[in-house]
C-alpha cells in the first residue's frame, strides 16, 4: 500500500476525519501541518497537568493512562490501544491541561496536529467542524447525565459505579489502586462488608484483589 494511503486510513480510524471525501484529504494532506512522533516503550506521552498544545492520534502500540484522584489517595490505570485519540476535551476551556499521565506500554506512533491547525481545519472543512463539535458534545451530554442514573441497588453496585465513573474508557483491563479503607469511605459503607463484596466478586471472576489494588480483567464484566 502506498504511504499516502497509509496515511488516509490512519485518519479515517478517528471521527474527526470520518464523512471527508477523497478530495478533502488530499486537500487536508497537502495543506496541514501533520506531525509524526514515535516514542519508544515506557517513555511519558504526556502527564497530568501538562498544557494541551495539540491533538495526538495514536495509530499503532498500546498506551497506559493513569489517573489520579485529586487527594492523591488512589489511582486508576487503564491499558489504551489504538484507534485513541488523547483527551480531546482539554484542547479548549478554562483548564486546557491534561487530567492523566500517559506512558507507552509498546513503541507507539502518533499522529499529531497543532491546536492552531485544528482551529485551521475547523474554518476550512464544514465536516470536520462538526465532527469536532459532535465528539465534544457527546462527552458532554454523557457526563451531564451522569448524575440522573438510577441509584445503585446494593453495596456490589455501588462498588461497581465507583470503578466505573473512574475509568475514562468504559472497557478493559484496569488496575485500581485503592486501600480497602479509603474504598469503603467512596461508597459509604463499612470496611468489614466491602471487603465481603469485593471478594465475592472475586469468587464470581469479576476482579482480583491484591495487597492495596484492585485488578479488573474486563471492566464490561462488571457491568453484565
Amino acid at each position: 500500500m502506498q504511504p499516502e494511503l497509509r496515511f488516509y486510513d490512519h485518519l479515517l480510524q478517528f471521527s474527526l476525519f470520518q464523512g471527508l471525501s477523497r478530495a478533502e484529504l488530499l486537500q487536508m494532506a497537502g495543506n496541514t501541518k501533520f506531525g509524526f512522533r514515535k516514542v519508544a516503550a515506557g517513555k511519558p506521552v504526556v502527564k497530568a497537568g501538562d498544557a494541551c498544545q495539540g491533538l495526538f492520534f495514536l495509530i499503532s502500540g498500546q498506551l497506559t493512562m493513569v489517573t489520579h484522584s485529586d487527594d492523591r489517595r488512589y489511582r486508576v490505570e487503564e491499558q489504551l490501544s489504538t484507534p485513541w485519540l488523547l483527551q480531546p476535551e482539554v484542547l479548549f476551556g478554562a483548564q486546557p491541561r491534561y487530567g492523566c499521565t500517559v506512558t507507552t506500554a509498546t513503541e507507539a506512533h502518533f499522529i499529531t496536529l497543532s491546536k492552531d491547525e485544528v482551529l485551521r481545519l475547523s474554518d476550512d472543512f464544514l465536516i470536520f467542524r462538526l465532527n469536532l463539535l459532535n465528539l465534544l458534545s457527546t462527552q458532554s451530554q454523557r457526563r451531564g447525565r451522569q448524575q440522573w442514573r438510577r441509584a445503585p441497588q446494593d453495596l456490589r453496585q455501588r462498588i461497581v459505579r465507583f470503578l466505573l465513573d473512574h475509568c475514562v474508557y468504559p472497557a478493559g483491563s484496569k488496575m485500581v489502586h485503592i486501600l480497602m479503607e479509603q474504598l469503603a469511605l467512596e461508597v459509604n459503607d463499612s470496611r468489614l462488608d466491602v471487603s465481603r463484596a469485593l471478594n465475592a466478586m472475586q469468587a464470581d471472576g469479576l476482579l482480583i484483589l491484591h495487597r492495596g489494588r484492585i485488578e479488573i480483567p474486563s471492566l464490561e464484566r462488571l457491568l453484565m
